[in-house]
């Protein structure tokens, strides 16, 4: 599982998408966009036009799945909710893994039920080239024992894991830069899937009034 706003989705989320699946070697990965996520602002742009975007730029790409599963739920994105609708889809057995950028693991401990987390699934945090900084005392407090050295390690179970991962391509692209591009109306190729770079400029999405 690859949770988040998409808003946009870009090269960034895809190839890491990707690299996830070959480093862990993980059937599929499902990217699930978050219909109202709870700690930061409202999207700019709706969840339905968000999973439009994403189901584009995934296209055929073996493995990824755009899954809908928050746009069709009630109430805050929650990522624990999210990941117990999946651990009943493929049972208890089976190796679950989430993951999420370093600068959204420093708050992890705010989340709802940060502990169940770990009764779900494993979890895998992406290092970011463009940002680090030292572990809060309660997200240290919440990780003790829990820390893999090695992929294999982690998906040695099925859930209650971490490992912190360095992909090989380490792309800084930026959704909150590409928001401001596509708002001041410059150029965003080569940052963006080229499907769905058309369809945001033909439909006028993320452009100022």
């Amino acid at each position: 599982m690859l949770g988040g706003t998409f808003d946009p989705v870009h090269l960034g989320h895809l190839r890491s998408a990707v690299e996830l699946q070959e480093v862990l070697g993980l059937d599929r990965v499902h990217l699930i966009p978050a219909k109202a996520p709870p700690l930061r602002g409202e999207p700019r742009v709706a969840p339905e036009e968000r999973l439009a975007l994403l189901r584009l730029a995934i296209g055929d790409t073996p493995g990824l799945v755009a899954d809908d599963r928050e746009l069709a739920r009630e109430g805050p994105s929650f990522s624990a909710d999210t990941l117990s609708s999946l651990r009943e889809e493929l049972g208890r057995d089976a190796r679950l893994v989430m993951a999420l950028g370093h600068d959204a693991f420093l708050r992890l401990a705010e989340w709802h039920e940060p502990q169940r987390l770990f009764s779900l699934a494993n979890l895998v945090v992406i290092d970011r080239p463009d940002f680090e900084a030292p572990l809060p005392e309660s997200l240290r407090e919440l990780v003790a024992g829990r820390e893999c050295d090695e992929p294999e390690a982690l998906m040695a179970r099925p859930a209650g894991g971490l490992l912190r991962l360095t992909l090989p391509t380490r792309m800084a692209i930026s959704a909150t830069e590409l928001r401001r591009r596509l708002g001041e109306g410059r150029n965003v190729r080569y940052l963006l899937p080229e499907a769905v770079e058309r369809h945001i400029l033909a439909h006028g999405l993320y452009r100022r009034d």
